[in-house]
C-alpha cells in the first residue's frame, strides 16, 4: 500500500479585460426589481420595520427626557 502519485486537472478561471460584465444583470432594471420586491412583500417589511423603529423612537426620546432631568 504505496503512495501513488495522482495526476489532477486543474480548472483556472480568467476573466477577459475585454469583457467583464459580470454583474451587468444585478442592476439591469434595478428600480423595477425593487417596487416589486416591496410590492410583494410591504406587510412584511412593515411587521418587521415597526419595532425597530419604535424601539429607537423610544430609546431617543426617553434619552433627551434623561438629559432634561438631569439638567435641572
Amino acid at each position: 500500500m504505496g503512495k501513488e502519485a495522482v495526476k489532477m486537472k486543474a480548472v483556472v478561471y480568467a476573466l477577459s479585460p475585454f469583457q467583464q460584465k459580470i454583474m451587468s444583470g444585478l442592476w439591469k432594471d434595478f428600480p423595477g426589481k425593487i417596487e416589486q420586491k416591496v410590492s410583494e412583500n410591504w406587510l412584511n417589511a412593515v411587521l418587521f420595520l415597526t419595532p425597530l423603529i419604535s424601539t429607537y423612537a423610544y430609546a431617543q426620546q426617553y434619552k433627551e427626557k434623561e438629559k432634561l432631568a438631569y439638567r435641572y
